[in-house]
């Protein structure tokens, strides 16, 4: 079966539209949690940038007190972000790159540069017991590299293949580089996750993509529940995703 971790960044977006530097605010995210674990969800996502633009350090205490399916915690390799995760012990971070000028994760990690760092970091992960994916293209440089790195997942960006979505051709090949990084994930022994601009329509396109886990997906859910509520627009995703064959 493959699983759904439902990001909740863009709950905390909206809440911070309006009570950035507060203590308190709606829509609260970890209730966002509670409803997206009630409807199914396998897993609940959240990043925590440097500039804190939308989950803030107190969502993530919280998360980790109330979630009790999988908690995923994305997360840029830098000492202080690293400290956090380190003493809240998500189940899974997911180290992403970070720019404080993108909108969101504009791309893959460069995991072959960042080797040793990246290393020393899952090693530390590993040993307070939490699991490390790595958020990459699906390139064989950056795979072979993950696996080096000893990381127990990847996150394949489907970002590209998204924007391509709209044209055949580029659609095609961008399916094309996902399949052949995920058969090369898996006979490296790393399992294979996928996310970025996935939604209701694409989903299905994946179908194709042998060995996914885990689809980690949130703008798309989170721009639906405002016409349907949270719980249902949980519900219509895990629907799209039940004929993945697995």
């Amino acid at each position: 079966m493959l699983k759904l971790g439902v990001n909740i960044d863009h709950v905390a977006t909206l809440r911070q539209a309006r009570y950035r530097g507060r203590e308190h605010g709606e829509p609260d995210p970890v209730e966002a949690a509670r409803i997206c674990e009630e409807a199914g969800a396998h897993g609940i996502t959240c990043h925590l940038r440097e500039d804190r633009r939308h989950i803030v350090d107190r969502d993530v205490w919280a998360l980790r007190r109330s979630v009790r399916t999988r908690l995923n915690l994305e997360m840029a390799n830098t000492p202080e972000i690293v400290g956090i995760a380190l003493q809240v012990k998500p189940d899974i971070v997911c180290l992403v790159p970070e720019r404080r000028e993108e909108v969101t994760t504009e791309g893959g990690l460069d995991v072959v540069a960042q080797e040793a760092a990246l290393a020393e970091t899952r090693r530390r992960m590993n040993d307070a017991g939490i699991q490390v994916s790595l958020f990459i293209a699906p390139d064989p440089p950056q795979i072979e590299a993950a696996a080096r790195v000893g990381a127990q997942f990847v996150e394949l960006h489907t970002g590209r293949f998204a924007e391509s979505f709209a044209h055949p051709e580029a659609r095609e090949q961008e399916l094309q580089r996902l399949i052949a990084g995920a058969e090369m994930a898996h006979q490296l022994g790393l399992r294979v996750n996928a996310g970025h601009g996935l939604n209701y329509e694409n989903v299905r396109w994946l179908y194709r993509v042998p060995h996914l886990v885990e689809l980690n997906i949130g703008h798309s859910i989170v721009s639906r529940a405002v016409f349907t509520g949270l719980a249902q627009a949980v519900r219509d995703m895990l629907a799209v995703m039940a004929g993945y064959p697995g």
